[in-house]
């Protein structure tokens, strides 16, 4: 009998005996002990079984000497450098996640096989699954598995967080430890997996197990298998009970994932106590890390499995469903599973993500479990697999959290959806509506009617606007050294520096790309902030503005403010979360422009997308639906008239209040790395984002980076591509240079492709046609050098003002 149902009976006879002596005055018996913490520990005989023949490898006679882990001399832990390597699980599952919620109808049906034993009704509908293997019965075998559920979750909830994180838990462990075991030789009669070791309390009692993955008889190593390389407070707890008890055996923990710090830390710690155990004897306690990444083996059924319109061109105009409510038409892939299992709110994302710690016995989650995503930093970073009836594979880049567990990320599908909306937006609009311009005398020149209906348009708007606010806050002397050095030098009228009337712009820096195997690799995409002087005739009512200033002090000004000023601003349009919804839909254009070139070239699924002029399939998404463009004027407006960062300047002893406000945007070059620059500096990214279509933690080398791709579920388009077989003219190429209705000075014209102000390199000038720049070779190198107003503001100055009033005079 088991120790807890052996403790539950006596418990309960002492009961009974304490009424009984209650009544008859009999003496009183000793009542049973509680369980006590675990103390001692003893490997459970007869436990494991030989790693090779429960992974499916014939028994080898011995045990090879090159078998087990390396160890690293210089510390607890060995990292190996090899690229990382896949390993294979099925998860069946996944193939249902198109399921809707079960209707009436349905959940009658799910629970016609017994009524009224839940268990019993599962079992009968596998039976009738496995036999029939119709789609349709294991859809109602799911259905009776969730209605045997008692915790009241929705239907997606518990497909999501308990059907499949349960198969997940059930095979995915096991693929890490056969890959383990292949790998290293974990074979012949040394190696024995699934081992479990017994605790016992002071009494004698078991009190518990713990279970390890691989045991080596001869070296008496205890072995973890991690495939997230996530250690529990738990088991380690354990491990300190079973190492005080078998002195003579030490432990490893293998890990398919860069190990954190807190869990280097983990290691160290246990190695430390450990070895105080032991008089000070060292490598006890051992760590390693060799990248792996988990690839899960489902196949897509139609009408069943989930397909999402993300980046899909041929399933823009509308979803389509089938018989089994899954929408047919669209993406599948990792980036897509990932973004919509994580939370749609910060709040939501902590519930799901001790939810799902506590449904991780064997460490499957993949790396920060679904809050391990920061998604503001997720950006589109590669696109490939063009051409007519194939759609497009692509693959997301960003970062980790850093601290998950406590603050989660969450709110990938919005991203998701601005990333893949912006994508259409800048193909079906033509370059020349790519402008907005928030300038005090152009209130009707505001932005192009279409664009300000997309999340796009708003998003270069509102970051004009941000801008503005940290420009304001970026020339307060009492913050910045820089700004105080413009203050200092400025010219001045009657003692009091110049306020410096400036417009400025953010333009993209020549992004670094790389056109190969019929893709595009978007490397980095850093923008700049560029200002000159500008003069306007909106003079804010009380101010007292600099209006003789010569051509010289103008210029002065424009190279102080770009020294002392600026470079704080670019830094915070390019690392803020501020401005990260702006650096997602810059990617997205960078990739729209290559589609053009491609599409270009041979017909795509894009063609008819492709300078349409329709961008009524990519609305202003919840919660922006109600945005529109006045609603910026007028908070640009009132920033003007009332000032954002207010601060004193104390010159020629005089004392003045100051306050700042206003904006603006432009441009966008773009250039190829060489093969041999794109190898070196990228190592194994081109395996990394293939991998990224198939594992929702494919490992980037070791860094703290994660891509997750999709793409078509069956190789070719995953949707009907429908339209016309015959091919149409050739879109226009990306940029004719000239807006339609452009704002008029001070903003400035949209740049020519190529013109960011400075010359052309030599040898890569822009084509005129629009295509890719030659370097002199004949393999194209990547997006030409300079999609006109790629990004943004053909015009868009936004001019900065300063009210300047006079609030005391010093003597």
């Amino acid at each position: 009998m088991p120790s807890r149902w052996r403790f539950a009976a006596r418990f309960t006879a002492a009961f009974g005996l304490a009424a009984a002596v209650a009544v008859t005055g009999l003496p009183a018996i000793e009542t049973a002990r509680a369980a006590g913490p675990p103390v001692t520990a003893k490997l459970k005989p007869g436990s494991g079984k030989r790693c090779d023949v429960r992974n499916g490898l014939n028994p080898a006679a011995k045990t090879p000497a090159n078998s087990g882990f390396p160890d690293d001399l210089t510390g607890p832990i060995y990292k190996d450098r090899a690229l990382p390597k896949n390993f294979e699980f099925d998860l069946p599952g996944q193939a249902y996640d198109g399921l809707k919620a079960p209707t009436a109808a349905e959940k009658k049906k799910a629970l016609s096989q017994v009524p009224g034993d839940p268990e019993k009704n599962v079992a009968a509908w596998k039976k009738i699954a496995d036999k029939s293997k119709d789609h349709a019965d294991r859809a109602m075998e799911i259905y009776a598995r969730y209605f045997a559920n008692k915790e009241g979750l929705g239907f997606k909830h518990w497909f999501d967080k308990r059907f499949i994180r349960n198969q997940v838990n059930n095979h995915k462990g096991s693929g890490f430890e056969r890959q383990l075991v292949r790998d290293y030789k974990l074979i012949g009669p040394d190696w024995l997996c699934e081992v479990t070791v017994e605790l016992f309390d002071q009494n004698g009692e078991k009190v518990g197990e713990r279970r390890y993955d691989a045991y080596n008889k001869v070296k008496k190593e205890f072995n973890e298998f991690k495939s997230n390389s996530k250690l529990t407070a738990k088991q380690l707890a354990k491990d300190r009970v079973v190492a005080r008890s078998m002195p003579d055996h030490t432990f490893r923990y293998s890990g398919a994932k860069k190990f954190t710090k807190g869990q280097v830390k983990h290691i160290a710690d246990l190695e430390r106590d450990v070895r105080n155990m032991r008089n000070g004897k060292t490598g006890q306690v051992r760590g390693n890390q060799r990248m792996y990444n988990p690839v899960p083996k489902t196949t897509p059924i139609r009408g069943y499995s989930d397909h999402q319109r993300w980046f899909a061109p041929g399933c823009q105009t509308g979803p389509r469903l089938m018989a089994a409510g899954a929408n047919t038409c669209g993406t599948r892939g990792p980036a897509n599973e990932r973004a919509l299992s994580s939370g749609k709110t910060l709040e939501e994302a902590k519930r799901f993500q001790r939810d799902a710690n506590r449904l991780d016995p064997r460490g499957t989650l993949p790396r920060g479990g679904p809050g391990g995503v920061d998604f503001t930093t997720l950006e589109l970073r590669y696109v490939g697999g063009l051409g007519k009836g194939k759609g497009m594979s692509y693959s997301m880049k960003s970062d980790q959290m850093p601290d998950p567990d406590n603050n989660p990320g969450f709110g990938g599908e919005v991203r998701m959806q601005l990333s893949s909306d912006a994508l259409f937006t800048w193909l079906a609009l033509t370059p020349d509506k790519f402008w907005v311009n928030l300038n005090p005398d152009q209130p009707n020149k505001v932005m192009d009617t279409k664009f300000g209906k997309t999340d796009a348009g708003r998003v270069l708007l509102e970051a004009d606007l941000e801008m503005k606010h940290d420009f304001s806050e970026a020339v307060n002397p009492d913050k910045h050294p820089g700004a105080k050095r413009y203050w200092d030098t400025a010219p001045r009228r009657n003692g009091m520096p110049c306020f410096p009337g400036v417009r400025m712009w953010i333009e993209p820096k020549p992004a670094q790309v790389r056109e190969e195997d019929g893709g595009i690799y978007i490397l980095d995409a850093p923008l700049k902030v560029s200002t000159q002087w500008l003069d306007v005739d909106y003079t804010v009512p009380g101010s007292t503005e600099c209006k003789d200033l010569s051509d010289a002090e103008k210029k002065a000004i424009e190279r102080s403010i770009a020294t002392n000023v600026m470079p704080l601003v670019e830094d915070r349009v390019n690392t803020d979360r501020d401005y990260a919804d702006l650096r997602a839909v810059y990617t997205a254009r960078v990739a729209a422009e290559y589609i053009r070139q491609q599409d270009a070239k041979r017909p795509t699924d894009f063609r008819k997308i492709i300078n349409s002029d329709d961008v009524t399939a990519w609305p202003l998404r919840d919660p922006h639906q109600d945005w529109n463009r006045e609603q910026v004027w007028n908070r640009y407006m009132d920033s003007i008239k009332k000032g954002i960062e207010w601060f004193e300047l104390k010159y020629g002893g005089k004392v003045y209040n100051q306050g700042v406000g206003g904006v603006d945007f432009s441009k966008q070059p773009k250039r190829n790395i060489p093969k041999a620059q794109f190898t070196a500096q990228n190592r194994d990214l081109d395996n990394t984002v293939v991998n990224s279509r198939k594992s929702d933690d494919a490992s980037y080398r070791d860094l703290d980076t994660v891509y997750l791709g999709a793409g078509p579920a069956d190789g070719g388009s995953g949707e009907d591509p429908g339209g016309d077989p015959k091919p149409t003219p050739t879109p226009t190429p990306s940029d004719t240079g000239k807006p339609t209705d452009p704002p008029s000075s001070p903003a400035p014209d949209p740049s020519t492709p190529g013109d960011d102000g400075t010359p052309a390199p030599p040898g890569n000038k822009p084509d005129p046609d629009g295509d890719l720049a030659d370097t002199g070779s004949s393999t194209p190198v990547g997006l030409f050098v300079g999609i006109a107003a790629a990004l943004a503001a053909a015009g868009g100055a936004l001019v900065w003002w300063m009210r300047r009033r006079r609030t005391g005079v010093q003597d």
